[in-house]
């Protein structure tokens, strides 16, 4: 292998490990250099070495001294050679540390892991999200990708920040896309509803074709765009406007003595909802018995799927089928 060869890696590697490298080389030569001028001070390279990266650290703890004229002008040339790369990687390995930072909280940064979550969109909602995330998985790395957001602190907020457009294949692949769990596509909003949608459907779109069987959860607020978004590849689809009007509505015209907004966030805050088959010891049970037998284990029974209709708090005397689907709630 030629020179030419060794020197072209060389020059392909970061800066810190080539200052290392070169570090190590030089300390070597002068370790070698030594033992062979000073045998009976030096007995091994091994202690020559050790003289070396403490005479260029300007450490200095006189276990090992040269004596001879020759070895001290040794000495004096590793000072000055040695001790200034030394002070130029100690130097150097902190302004990068500053800047991988800088670059890191400015979505510079590719993310390297696998199986984590990627939220896309910065808001209120995901904020709160991540914050419940970090919660109840505190072992799940969450990859932020948002457009608007100039500077995210990793202090502030802990997840992995990609400042770029997600509908772009090269910020999905800085994301990771290909080695992630989970896409959350959160809705920005805009004067015209069918403007997030349509960045919404063309995200999923850029998702879906970098992998193919990631579950993305996207937000639509248009009723007309949902198909568009099954087409394009979501796998669920949430409707706030639906949601927030059937609120308002349970606010409007509830019980006096309820509150129904109070009561549905303390739900989903404490509570999760279970889609399970029935299973086979529960087939032509009724109800009554299965809501029992779910109760035993801090499950509660609302209802059930039957050939995609949904029966919630169904008669007491209804006998279970075969291919129903059980809803539950139960503690997270």
């Amino acid at each position: 292998m030629s020179i030419e060869f060794f020197k072209n890696i060389y020059f392909r590697l970061p800066i810190i490990l080539r200052l290392l490298i070169t570090i190590l080389v030089i300390m070597l030569f002068f370790g070698i250099i030594i033992r062979i001028i000073e045998p009976d001070e030096f007995p091994t390279i091994f202690e020559g070495v050790w003289w070396a990266f403490v005479t260029g650290a300007t450490v200095g703890y006189g276990d090992y001294v040269p004596l001879t004229v020759m070895g001290k002008i040794i000495g004096i040339f590793l000072i000055l050679s040695g001790g200034g790369l030394l002070t130029f990687y100690i130097t150097t390995l902190s302004a990068a540390t500053i800047n991988h930072e800088r670059n890191l909280s400015k979505g510079k940064i590719e993310y390297k892991g696998k199986d984590h979550i990627i939220f896309i969109g910065w808001n209120e909602r995901t904020r709160k999200l991540i914050e419940m995330t970090e919660k109840h998985n505190p072992n799940i790395d969450i990859v932020l990708i948002d457009r608007t957001l100039k500077h995210l602190p990793f202090q502030k907020v802990p997840v992995h920040f990609i400042h770029g457009n997600a509908s772009e294949d090269n910020t999905l692949r800085q994301a990771h896309i290909e080695t992630a769990s989970c896409v959350v596509i959160t809705a920005d909003f805009f004067t015209k509803e069918h403007q997030p949608d349509h960045y919404t459907i063309l995200t999923t779109v850029a998702i879906r074709g970098n992998n193919s069987q990631i579950p993305i959860i996207t937000e639509i607020f248009s009723t007309m765009q949902i198909d568009n978004a099954l087409r394009a590849g979501a796998s669920t689809i949430l409707r706030p406007n639906d949601f927030m009007s059937l609120l308002m509505y349970h606010e409007l015209f509830h019980e006096k003595e309820a509150h129904p907004f109070e009561a549905i966030l303390q739900l989903l805050t404490h509570q999760q909802f279970r889609q399970t088959k029935v299973p086979e010891h529960l087939i032509h049970k009724s109800v009554r018995d299965a809501s029992f037998q779910y109760f035993k284990n801090r499950h509660i029974f609302l209802g059930i799927i039957r050939e995609e209709e949904w029966k919630l708090n169904p008669s007491p005397d209804l006998l279970l089928q075969q291919n129903d689907i059980v809803v539950t709630l139960s503690h997270w």
